[in-house]
């Protein structure tokens, strides 16, 4: 957001039950985070504007394009599943409601597991844990399993040849989280479709390589495309 400020009004929003937004609802599936993005542009008069997703906020941009195409004018996709069963097997088993009551019930455990996991995940591991940590804290179990869960079960293919508007699929070659292998399905069903490979990166490439990472978004969103009719 700070590299794009002077070309760009942008906006972050946290999906229900995580961060600053509510968290008394009874679902958290992926459809419901696409209509929070509707709800939260049509509070602020946004007719249409390019989305830029990370992890399952990517999954939910493309969903967002394939289910209310005049409302995005191009979606960025960093290292995010458009299959779900591209989840590393540590996050689908997550998605288990019994086994995330377990994992949320001992955030010793839980904080350890991620602290020794970190450095595999991204390069500036000590800096993204506390992060990390922070943002689990405010986050509730039902939203924790529901929302892994529903993007474990999620699968674009079909859908992603419908999306009107230009994707970008950005992927860490070292991604321990989401399979890279992702942005190939990018790259062969979205009609207008662009796919960047972050050599030395995983699943952060915003932090382990931000300065190309910002160019990649910048020139993506700046790039002329022909129009569609």
């Amino acid at each position: 957001m700070e590299a794009l400020k002077n070309q760009y009004r942008c906006y972050a929003l946290d999906f229900w039950g995580f961060g600053e937004s509510g968290k008394r609802r009874t679902t958290y599936q992926v459809s419901d985070f696409v209509d929070l993005v509707e709800q939260f542009m049509d509070r602020l008069g946004i007719d249409a504007a390019p989305v830029v997703g990370h992890s399952m906020g990517g999954t939910v941009a493309m969903s967002l394009a394939i289910n209310r195409p005049e409302r995005v004018k191009r979606v960025v996709a960093v290292g995010s599943p458009v299959v779900g069963g591209s989840l590393h097997l540590f996050l689908r088993l997550a998605g288990v409601p019994w086994i995330a009551a377990i994992v949320w019930n001992m955030p010793t455990a839980l904080k350890l597991g991620i602290k020794l996991f970190s450095p595999y995940i991204v390069k500036d591991w000590q800096e993204w844990y506390e992060m990390i940590t922070r943002d689990i804290s405010r986050a509730t179990l039902e939203s924790f399993f529901t929302s892994i869960h529903s993007l474990h079960k999620t699968d674009l293919r079909a859908q992603l040849a419908r999306v009107q508007c230009p994707v970008m699929g950005i992927y860490g070659v070292r991604d321990n989280v989401v399979n890279p292998n992702q942005a190939d399905l990018i790259k062969e069903i979205a009609p207008l479709a662009r796919v960047r490979m972050m050599t030395d990166s995983g699943h952060f490439p915003m932090l382990d390589e931000p300065e190309a990472f910002n160019e990649q978004l910048a020139a993506f969103l700046a790039l002329k495309f022909p129009v569609r009719t």
